[in-house]
């Protein structure tokens, strides 16, 4: 088959968050099945430095609502797949993807670039069997193939697919704002004169795809939903939960380059050395006995510090330490850096994202924090599985689906349920006991998490069977 894909970010071309390792993964993966993708991207600032590409078709302009939009299209060969480029420089050359200039909305910014990339792949003769878009900076794709003067009879015989990696980022603006929609155009979905770009392409995706089994039911529901599950609901047949698939050649603590010795599930020698290599550069007391709890996130309320920060000195009065790197809310970080000031060999806080300290953590600390508030999907508990690093999660969204309880006969990681700081500090408490006092099971959940394999092609398979239904 033939998939436009479209997303705001591809890791290895430009990176924010998780987006960006789904934008690079899933298409390769769907290549390696034999298909042939197409992805489009806008042209940032930084990708622009970086790249300096030179156009590969003839300029192309978008006429629409009384505006005239003119773009040209870039093309570079990434893992074998050609890569588009939207070149608008007065919506994306600047330092910032995602942005707050009040000039121009990112609302209007991505509405823009979801039409625009249905004319790129008009401009450069890809017509499609399948249109994957992913969360609402493309989800408007769906509508206008549906929709738009411009490019529905392109798009005629092209079903459509939209991923929801995080439905509580919906792309919602005032129509004032989104110049490149006539406000009267119909079908939208429009509350208070505010177009909400998600809810519109939920409307209008063929398949609806959440990244995981847990997360699909949740936001079917008022309050998992992030007020979408009126739209789910209505839609709900064609809700289909895949969970996300981890990168294990960049993940492989066989391999990783970024760790002081490696290790596999036959021979953990090396984990050892990861540990006391991880104390070192983190300036905690060296020392193979103390438990160390690790976290790399960003600093929110979603990843659990709501929870984590009124126990987190409760946490530090056992004989423990602990790892954090993220960068998030202010309040957050200030207060961590209070809290490490106050004990310093024993917890770390790093306010920045360095790669080479997520590697070291994942693969130094004995467990690994995850407390989400939700968690769509999540990829450091797959990390961290594979690293012999136990996770401690919430049991929602994406990690139900990738972690058993350790009470279950196949455990592989510590499972909270409850919303509330006093679950969490409990089943940290749970995990630093069992550690102490029954090494067997310890080592055996290790082993089990080790063994577990969330691949890609897992993941593109499962999207290849829901792309020949619509197809059939």
């Amino acid at each position: 088959m033939k998939i436009l894909f479209l997303i705001s970010e591809v890791e290895d071309i430009i990176k924010t968050g998780g987006l960006a390792d789904v934008g690079k993964a899933l298409p390769i993966a769907l290549s390696e099945l034999g298909h042939e993708v197409n992805i489009v991207l806008p042209y940032y600032k930084a990708a622009a430095d970086s790249l300096q590409l030179s156009n590969t078709v003839s300029q192309q302009i978008i006429y629409t609502n009384g505006r005239n939009y003119a773009f040209d299209v870039k093309e570079l060969n990434f893992n074998g797949i050609p890569v588009y480029f939207v070149d608008y420089p007065d919506y994306f050359n600047n330092d910032q993807l995602y942005s707050d200039d009040t000039s121009v909305s990112n609302a209007e910014k991505f509405t823009f670039f979801s039409l625009a990339a249905l004319k790129v792949a008009e401009a450069v003769g890809f017509k499609p069997d399948i249109l994957h878009t992913n969360d609402w900076h493309t989800s408007m794709a769906c509508y206008f193939a549906k929709h738009s003067p411009l490019v529905y009879e392109y798009f005629a015989h092209t079903k459509s697919v939209l991923t929801i990696h995080n439905a509580a980022f919906q792309g919602t603006d005032h129509l004032n704002c989104i110049h490149s929609i006539d406000p009267s155009s119909p079908g939208m979905y429009v509350e208070n004169d505010h177009l909400n770009m998600l809810k519109t392409g939920l409307l209008y995706a063929d398949h609806i795809c959440p990244v995981s089994t847990t997360y699909a039911q949740e936001i079917a529901t008022p309050l998992g939903s992030h007020g979408i599950d009126d739209v789910i609901r209505h839609r709900i047949n064609a809700v289909e939960g895949i969970l996300n698939g981890c990168d294990y050649e960049q993940w492989d603590p066989s391999t990783d380059e970024f760790i002081a010795a490696h290790f596999s599930v036959d021979n953990m020698s090396g984990k050892a050395a990861c540990k006391k290599d991880l104390q070192k550069t983190f300036g905690l007391i060296l020392n193979a006995k103390v438990p160390v709890l690790g976290m790399v996130c960003r600093t929110t309320l979603q990843k659990g510090f709501g929870y984590l920060m009124p126990i987190l000195e409760d946490i530090l009065k056992h004989n423990v330490q602990i790892a954090l790197v993220g960068t998030g809310q202010k309040d957050i970080t200030e207060k961590l850096h209070s809290i490490a000031k106050n004990h310093p060999k024993q917890f770390v806080f790093i306010e920045d994202f360095k790669t080479d300290y997520a590697h070291k953590v994942e693969a130094g600390a004995d467990f690994f924090l995850m407390p989400s508030e939700f968690e769509p999907c999540g990829l450091n508990q797959m990390y961290s599985l594979a690293y012999g690093t136990i996770p401690i999660v919430r049991g929602i969204g994406g990690l139900k689906d990738t972690i058993v309880d350790i009470d279950e006969a196949e455990g592989t990681g510590f499972i909270f349920q409850q919303p509330t700081p006093v679950a969490l500090l409990s089943v940290i408490r749970k995990a630093l006991l069992v550690r102490l006092e029954d090494s067997k099971k310890f080592h055996a959940v290790i082993k089990r998490g080790m063994q577990q394999k969330f691949t890609w092609k897992q993941a593109a398979e499962k999207y290849v069977k829901i792309y020949n239904k619509e197809k059939s």
